[in-house]
Parts: structure tokens; C-alpha cells; sequence
């Protein structure tokens, strides 16, 4: 059975949602449940629910790092927080994954830390799945785990994307574009530009060539390459814009009569394209190149959230992506040596 690590005491809803959410994977997915963090608090939380015959333990901590603390700092100091026990539950062999939610700097550095980085992997990077008009997902790498990076980092990128979609999404050479502002070849920078050559050369990679900002969201490609700086405004623009389109509408049919009865004839469509485009629905984001599962979940996740990054974790760890990653880039450093 795959074991996952939960950070019980990381997000907005803490620990009830994520002990909740923990509860409905060990019950549905048929996994096993580490929740990390104090144990008087867990054990109130697990009360709440009917955990007989499912697979849950709770592995102390006593520390929790919040969200105003600076994480690099916060991780070295707090040795016995949940992030860090979680994610040395992984590095030490006794869970398959984990699962954190909250404070994406602290997960990231914990990861980073306790876990390692892949060998030959320059850094690693964050990927989010992204609905789109089509049935098909778009995942967006990196989200923000580097601001800044290089041509030959973003290569790297698009090569652990399609290894993760394809994980993911049982999707053999998914469609890998390069963000830029325009989809001609002379336009974009210095940067894009070489990462342009890059992937142009790499033959084991879909690369369709460059995208537009409006072009993933309409499903022209299954992942989409980008710097952390670029990906993050990407990503958070177009959550802003389903918010916003949500509320519009929301305003428009409640403004008469007419849009009230219209709005209660459309309401089944209206739901539909709700889970079509809630985030609680896939998960999180896989932070990927470190030598570990490692999942993390939005810092506002809801127990259907945090069920669904387990979910995800379980997945890969089920799928083997790490091995898979490993195993490209060892062959990958071979071929550039000879």
C-alpha cells in the first residue's frame, strides 16, 4: 500500500480540512495516511470522523511554520516543525509522498533540503494543471520556484513536464511550447529565444514551438515552459479571471427577473464548469526534480482538495516519476559525456 505524509498543520483550514481531507483518501483511494503534526490536535480531529480499518497514524511535531515566516529561515530553525518531519518521513524511506499545503516557500526549502535535488538536474521546478476548453489539462512548469533561470534550466523543465504528464495523464509525447508574447520565431527574449534552440534540438520532446498566453487556456498544448516569474503571473492571472468571470456572471443574473429564471434553467452547466475549474479538484502542484513525491497543495484547500493532492501524490508514487526523471537524466549526462 503507497504510504503519504500529510502536513496536518499547513493551510488556511488546519488542521480540520486537511485531517478531513486525509480521512476521505485513506477511505476512498485506499492509501495509507502519515499525519504529521501535534498529537492531542490530530487525534481531537480524527475523533470527528469514522477512521475503523482505514490506514491512518499521526507522527509527532511539535512546531508549525506559519506564513509570514521567512522559509529558509524558518526551516533551519524549526527542525521539529510538520513540514519538516513530513518531508524527512519521505527522504528517510517511510512514506512514498507527502502532501503540504500552506506556505509554498516552506515546502519548497524543506524539499530542497531534506529531500535533494535529482542528479544532473540543475533545479528543480514547480507544475500545475490548468483546466482548459478541451477535456485535456494544460500543465504550467515553473510556477515560481525560480525567478530567474537559464535556457538549459528551462530545457530541464519541459523535459520533467512531459514526463510528469504523461505520468499523470497516461499521455504518450504531450505538446510542449515555449510562453512567450508572440508564436513567431524572432519574437521574445534573449532567453526564449535559446531555449527555442534548445528544444528545437531536443528530439525526445513534442516541441511545438512557441505560445501566446491565450493559446494554452483553449488546449493548443500540454505543457507550457516557462521561468517562475512568468509562469506565477500566468497562473494567478488566469485564476483572477475566473474569479472575475464567475462573479460577472453571478452579478448579471442576479440583476432580474429574467436572468434569476434563466440562471435556475442553466444552473447543472453552471456547477459543471465550477468543477471544471476549481482548484480544489487537482490537487496541487508537484514540486519536481527533488528526490521525492512531493506535493503541494494551495494554501486555501478544502478536504476535496487535500483528498485530491493525495491522490496525486499516490499517483506518482505509484508511476515512479522520480525513477523516471532519474533515469533521464543519468542517460541524458551519458550522452553529453561520449
Amino acid at each position: 500500500m503507497v504510504r503519504i505524509a500529510v502536513d496536518a498543520m499547513g493551510g488556511d483550514y488546519a488542521p480540520r480540512e486537511i485531517v478531513h481531507g486525509a480521512v476521505l483518501a485513506a477511505r476512498d483511494l485506499g492509501v495509507a495516511v502519515q499525519l504529521i503534526g501535534p498529537p492531542d490536535i490530530i487525534e481531537k480531529e480524527l475523533r470527528r470522523h469514522k477512521t475503523k480499518g482505514l490506514d491512518i497514524s499521526i507522527v509527532p511535531a511539535s512546531e508549525v511554520v506559519s506564513m509570514d515566516e521567512k522559509p529558509s529561515r524558518a526551516i533551519v530553525k524549526k527542525k521539529d516543525s510538520s513540514i519538516v518531519v513530513t518531508t524527512k518521513q519521505v527522504s528517510s524511506g517511510l512514506a512514498d509522498g507527502m502532501v503540504a499545503a500552506g506556505s509554498t516557500g516552506a515546502a519548497t526549502v524543506a524539499a530542497q533540503i531534506e529531500l535533494g535535488r535529482i542528479a544532473n538536474v540543475s533545479r528543480s521546478a514547480i507544475a500545475c494543471s490548468m483546466p482548459t476548453s478541451t477535456d485535456q489539462p494544460v500543465m504550467l512548469i515553473d510556477v515560481g520556484a525560480n525567478a530567474e533561470c537559464d535556457a538549459h534550466q528551462l530545457l530541464q523543465f519541459a523535459q520533467m513536464g512531459a514526463l510528469v504528464y504523461t505520468a499523470l495523464y497516461n499521455m504518450e509525447n504531450p505538446r510542449v511550447g515555449i510562453l512567450n508574447l508572440g508564436s513567431e520565431e524572432t519574437k521574445g527574449t534573449q532567453l526564449v529565444q535559446d531555449t527555442y534552440k534548445l528544444l528545437q534540438a531536443e528530439k525526445t520532446l513534442n516541441f511545438i514551438g512557441f505560445i501566446e498566453g491565450r493559446d494554452f487556456p483553449m488546449g493548443k498544448v500540454e505543457v507550457v515552459v516557462a521561468d517562475g516569474f512568468v509562469g506565477n503571473v500566468a497562473l494567478k492571472t488566469a485564476e483572477g479571471i475566473a474569479k472575475m468571470i464567475k462573479l460577472m456572471l453571478k452579478q448579471e443574473l442576479y440583476a432580474s427577473l429574467r436572468g434569476k429564471i434563466g440562471g435556475l434553467i442553466a444552473k447543472p452547466s453552471f456547477d459543471a464548469v465550477e468543477r471544471r475549474t476549481n482548484y480544489n479538484q487537482s490537487g496541487g502542484a508537484l514540486l519536481v526534480g527533488v528526490k521525492g513525491v512531493c506535493v503541494i497543495a494551495h494554501g486555501g484547500s478544502t478536504r476535496t482538495a487535500i483528498k485530491n493532492a493525495i491522490r496525486v501524490a499516490a499517483d506518482m508514487a505509484r508511476g515512479k516519476i522520480v525513477e523516471k526523471i532519474e533515469k533521464t537524466f543519468s542517460l541524458a549526462k551519458a550522452g553529453s559525456a561520449s
